[in-house]
């Protein structure tokens, strides 16, 4: 079966008629499925899920998502409506599984509800994309996020990514570039475009790094990532100077 029709299926037989729809985001509706590229879903849900729905969730993606099942991982989150419509910031997240998150859920259990500012992006790609799985267009049942929420979003996160630069690199190092993307042109774009983009504004020394990760997205499954130790050592320099260029547009 179709990975994308078997999260489907088991969002409908977790929740059933509180599903208000099923929406596409990332790589789906920018530019269409990379190597790399995880499946991401948004589910608009009409109430919270108690504790039985989130470990059946839980477990039916721990059967469908990622390279245990040889299948691409999925990033699916599940919001309630009337958390983001009529919207406010931060926005409120019922249940967000991602496969980095797998060996933590395996062993704490199912996500519970928590302040997500990201929603503020997938939100914005759902409506962009308008690719609804289920359910009426995502306009019918989303606001429009403001701008300016949009770019207290796409900051959020750099604290948590540089934490994350040595082990996830190639991810690390496209967001940012997406990041600067983002605030310089108010559009998301696909992880190799916002590169493209970021490629042709650096210096020559700090392309190689982002050149690299670009490939790996492009040319390499999941998990599959290799480092000459000369471009490691540029990782951090290149970060450096994309992030003085967030700040630079974050203070204008």
């Amino acid at each position: 079966m179709d990975q994308i029709q078997e999260i489907v299926g088991l969002v409908g037989q977790v929740l059933g008629s509180e599903v208000v729809g099923t929406y596409l985001h990332g790589s789906s509706v920018l530019g269409g499925l990379k190597p790399a590229s995880d499946v991401d879903v948004l589910v608009v849900s009409r109430r919270c899920m108690n504790d039985q729905e989130r470990r059946d969730l839980l477990e039916g993606l721990f059967r469908i998502s990622g390279s245990p099942n040889q299948a691409r991982p999925v990033e699916l989150a599940v919001v309630v409506q009337s958390e983001v419509r009529p919207w406010r910031f931060p926005p409120s997240c019922d249940f967000l599984y991602g496969e980095w998150l797998r060996h933590e859920f395996e062993a704490s259990g199912p996500p519970q509800p928590e302040p997500m500012p990201d929603l503020a992006l997938l939100i914005t790609m759902v409506l962009a994309g308008d690719q609804p799985l289920t359910g009426p267009p995502p306009a019918r049942v989303l606001d429009p996020v403001p701008h300016t929420d949009l770019v207290r979003a796409t900051v959020a996160g750099i604290p948590g990514l540089l934490q994350d630069l040595d082990d996830d690199t190639r991810n690390v190092l496209l967001t940012f570039a997406r990041i600067w993307t983002t605030l310089a042109t108010g559009q998301i774009r696909s992880k190799d475009a916002a590169a493209d983009w970021a490629l042709a504004r650096l210096p020559p020394e700090h392309r190689p790094v982002l050149q690299h990760a670009k490939e790996l997205y492009l040319n390499r499954r999941y998990s599959e990532e290799s480092w000459s130790d000369e471009l490691r050592a540029q990782v951090r320099p290149h970060a450096d100077r994309v992030l003085a260029e967030i700040d630079r547009l974050r203070q204008r």
